[in-house]
């Protein structure tokens, strides 16, 4: 789905264009620039996969940006969002080849520090194979200091924003990774199960995926139909908390309540192989609205189960987020009962609101001035 611009974006690309064409000289940054922050899941190409993958600069004097991109690229095209200073997202669609990248006019040219956001949006054709990046004669990068809070979002279609104009960059766990300033990675595919089954077109599912650099799309995907284990260590910060929100395809494919709670205390096992000490939040879910104002209901008491098996065994950080009520059939796009743009704010909401009650704060400022 393509998203168009504003007018001011839209003068403002004519104003970058304008800009590069009178630049004699550029500053060609490559793509293995320790000053490059990557987020998300990259390749060795390097090339994103996961909804809301990308990278973060700080850049001092910048005038005019543009990224280099490879033949991995999606092809025609794929949509990222961009934010600078910490701004809203702005879709720019970008292709295999060289991309100029369009600046508010009010940072066009200024002496101080600029912060650009850039990550994909979607959940599918979001390959983005970064080659290098081309800013204007006299534009230098500085170090991009990530949050200390750090979230990891785990879940399925109503965790990657899917059916949403602006894709995870409008999703509940991208809008709360941005109210607590915190760096946040949401790994979620839509039609995945928890259990390693074929689910909508899946080949596996997220208790394998999540362990793997690529998404669960790799399988269709002729130049890189594979996958490799992904390097939790490329992760920087570490996750400070983990979220899961996941299940739904799971009863979709008539997995038991007994098996649902053996490969989800079995999941959360391995999880801490990785987050040793992190809490881990357990989302029950928010079910299927109706009309009528009933819902569709599954693994009914089970998440709870979950929750009491880990604290059972001496795992106290692990919680239950109940979120009976947090969505009404006027949250959901009614032809889907997916949560559309108004639902997943109410959905941040509520989850924010929790987190506060729970004991944890939003960062006052994001450490990288703007």
């Amino acid at each position: 789905m393509l998203v168009y611009p504003s007018l001011y974006w839209l003068a403002a690309a004519v104003l970058s264009d304008l800009g590069c064409a009178m630049d004699h000289k550029s500053v060609t940054i490559q793509n293995n620039d320790p000053l490059i922050y990557f987020h998300g899941r990259w390749d060795s190409s390097p090339g994103t996969w996961w909804a809301g993958s990308g990278f973060k600069l700080n850049v001092k004097n910048l005038a005019s940006l543009g990224l280099n991109l490879g033949q991995h690229t999606t092809a025609p095209l794929t949509s990222v969002g961009v934010s600078f200073d910490y701004g809203e997202f702005v879709t720019v669609n970008i292709s295999d080849g060289s991309n100029t990248i369009p600046i508010p006019s009010v940072k066009s040219g200024s002496e101080t520090e600029t912060v650009v956001r850039i990550n994909v949006e979607g959940w599918q054709n979001n390959r983005m194979n970064l080659e290098s990046i081309t800013l204007n004669e006299g534009a230098s990068l500085l170090p991009y200091i990530p949050s200390k809070l750090a979230f990891q979002f785990i879940g399925d279609s109503l965790s990657a924003g899917q059916f949403l104009p602006q894709g995870v960059d409008q999703a509940w766990p991208f809008l709360v990774g941005e109210s607590f300033k915190a760096e946040h990675v949401v790994t979620a595919q839509p039609g995945a199960a928890l259990s390693d089954v074929v689910s909508f077109g899946n080949e596996h599912g997220v208790s394998f995926q999540f362990f793997r650099t690529e998404d669960t799309g790799y399988f269709f995907t002729t130049d890189h139909n594979f996958t490799t284990p992904w390097n939790f260590a490329r992760d920087k910060p570490a996750a400070t908390h983990v979220v899961i929100h996941i299940g739904a395809n799971d009863a979709a494919q008539n997995i038991t309540d007994a098996q649902f709670v053996q490969v989800y205390t079995d999941f959360i096992t391995r999880l801490r192989t990785i987050y040793h000490a992190q809490p881990i939040f357990v989302f029950t879910p928010w079910g299927w609205p109706n009309p009528d104002g009933t819902f569709g209901e599954y693994f009914v008491g089970q998440y709870q189960k979950i929750v009491d098996m880990r604290h059972e065994i001496g795992d106290k950080n692990v919680f239950l987020v109940n979120t009976t009520g947090w969505v009404t059939f006027a949250d959901v796009f009614p032809d889907n009962q997916h949560p559309n743009v108004e639902g997943h704010q109410k959905i941040a909401t509520n989850f924010q609101t929790w987190l506060e009650d729970w004991g944890l704060q939003p960062n006052t400022h994001w450490p990288t001035p703007a």
